[in-house]
């Protein structure tokens, strides 16, 4: 019997990762369009798109191969945690996704997509950690990433629909985000930042994320629903305001780290660089519009563009390596007679 193709064996390879890649694309999209540059927004948009329903069809196609074999593969050592890591990465790239169509103005299909995260999100929030104590990379954020990422479109559905209880429950779920980043960096291996491999960037983008939330829930209030009293719109803002403060400074620090530890930057875990840029980017443009902080449109962009030339980096290594990675499989010499 014939094994797999090489194209389909690089993207068994890849796949688990690959949701980390719809990410940073859903979220570039989503500051492109802060940005106002609509038609690179829809791109963007596109491209994740396409991305996500390859992963989708991953996924099912190997959940129905596995069969009975699921509890089996339970029992590997460090497995657990990686699916988790990619489900919890999943639901917040679906998020993201849906934000993107919010801000397109396809209200119905954001809806579609927060109910389908929302119902994937508890599943990988419950599993339990494999490693015990073990300090953990980058990854370890992925509850505060993908909690924050229903928050925001949550958000930002609230203020498109007029939703009030659905501003209410985003606000909840960004206190949780916030209360799981604090437990996510008690188990961080700070080694990572001299050390990690591209995913540490993963403490900003949590932050960034987080900070994009608290912008999403100040602009979601309006005199119609009048969500927030004076108390409550001082603490958002506040909250919002430090959350920002803080990824920045990590972004500082981590590019000040890889300039002084160089490390290789072809790497698939380098999507979580992107993302954290990209997300940064889209904090800093929306905090500016929702505290009315106009000096910050102006770094935000500078920081988007800046995410943008690291996604074009990183698609070209990802697309050099699939060619390098193909090619060679299907081209072989023929047998002499």
């Amino acid at each position: 019997m014939p094994g797999p193709s090489p194209s389909t064996a690089w993207w068994a390879q890849r796949a688990p990762s690959a949701s980390a890649a719809v990410l940073a694309t859903g979220t570039l999209a989503v500051g492109l369009d802060l940005a106002g540059y609509g038609a690179l927004s829809r791109i963007a948009l596109g491209l994740a798109c396409a991305a996500w329903l390859m992963l989708a069809a991953d996924f099912t196609l190997r959940l129905l191969l596995a069969g009975t074999r699921w509890r089996a593969y339970a029992a590997v050592p460090g497995l657990l945690d990686t699916v988790a890591t990619a489900a919890l990465t999943t639901v917040a790239a679906t998020a993201v996704l849906g934000t993107g169509f919010s801000a397109a103005g396809s209200q119905s299909l954001a809806a579609a997509l927060l109910v389908l995260a929302v119902l994937l999100w508890p599943v990988p929030m419950a599993l339990p950690a494999q490693d015990g104590e073990r300090r953990r990379p980058g990854t370890v954020f992925a509850r505060c990433m993908a909690t924050q990422g229903l928050a925001v479109l949550g958000a930002t559905l609230a203020a498109a629909e007029s939703a009030a209880w659905l501003a209410h429950a985003a606000l909840v779920l960004f206190w949780l985000g916030l209360v799981l980043y604090v437990l996510a960096l008690a188990r961080f291996d700070v080694r990572q930042v001299a050390e990690g491999r591209g995913d540490h960037w993963l403490a900003v983008g949590a932050l960034a994320i987080s900070a994009l939330a608290g912008a999403q829930l100040i602009s979601s209030d309006s005199a119609r629903l009048y969500l927030w009293n004076d108390d409550d719109r001082g603490v958002l803002r506040h909250v919002t305001t430090v959350l920002l403060v803080l990824a920045l400074a990590g972004c500082a620090v981590l590019l000040a780290a890889e300039f002084l530890r160089p490390r290789p930057l072809h790497d698939i875990r380098r999507w979580a660089t992107v993302f954290a840029w990209a997300k940064t980017a889209a904090a800093a443009l929306a905090v500016a519009a929702a505290l009315g902080v106009s000096w910050l449109d102006g770094l935000g962009e500078v920081l988007l563009w800046v995410a943008v030339a690291a996604w074009l980096a990183v698609t070209a290594w990802a697309v050099a390596s699939a060619r390098t990675y193909v090619l060679p499989c299907r081209v072989r010499p023929r047998a002499r007679r």
